[in-house]
């Protein structure tokens, strides 16, 4: 879910899988955002909130499109 939601809505495309991680990729102004995601059916708050900053997504941003 978190996954599709960083593709459909932030413009991440999936770059590679290692185990139960997904590595998602995203070009903005030039510079190029990585985030990893792990592959749980439930991310606990602070896996979420990890993931979202190295995507340079707010939690709020995020909450307004889930």
């Amino acid at each position: 879910m978190v996954i599709r939601i960083l593709e459909r809505e932030f413009g991440f495309f999936i770059v590679s899988q290692k185990g139960s991680h997904v590595k998602l990729r995203r070009k903005v102004a030039g510079r190029t955002i990585t985030t990893i995601v792990p592959l749980h059916k439930e991310l606990a708050h602070g896996t979420l909130l990890g993931t979202l900053e190295l995507a340079e997504v707010s939690e709020e941003e995020f909450r307004k499109v889930a």
